[in-house]
């Protein structure tokens, strides 16, 4: 190889090894930081914890303590056709249907099991009392 050739390419390759360095370099410190990161979550984390448990309250009052309801997400609407949309709203009303249905045997087996005897009717008497 001529010179000139040779000189050229140890030029390209000490670029090459100068990139690669600084790559490395720059992985090494996103590796750095984001393991830095995940250790200052699981710092707040930890303390998040302590201070909920160490501020626990009664059950009467966490209920009034909830957040409110307007700060659920919204429904999402679905891209249905009439058809479609028809046929799910006849399932749920049949869903609905054997619900209520089941609701209303609950309640008639919870009265069975009351701790009250049922009353039974008066035996007719022969002597009319």
């Amino acid at each position: 190889m001529k010179p000139k050739k040779l000189k050229k390419r140890i030029q390209q390759l000490e670029k090459r090894l100068q990139e690669g360095t600084q790559k490395l370099a720059r992985l090494r410190r996103k590796l750095q930081e984001s393991e830095s990161a995940k250790a200052l979550k699981a710092a707040r984390k930890s303390a998040a914890r302590a201070t909920a448990s160490a501020g626990k309250q009664s059950p009467a009052q966490t209920t009034e303590t909830k957040r409110p309801s307007s700060a659920k997400k919204p429904k999402r609407k679905l891209n249905l056709s009439p058809e479609r949309r028809a046929q799910l709203a006849a399932t749920m009303k049949a869903r609905w249907a054997a619900k209520r249905a089941a609701e209303g045997k609950s309640t008639t087996s919870s009265d069975q099991n009351s701790p009250t005897p049922p009353t039974q009717p008066p035996e007719n008497r022969a002597d009319g009392a």
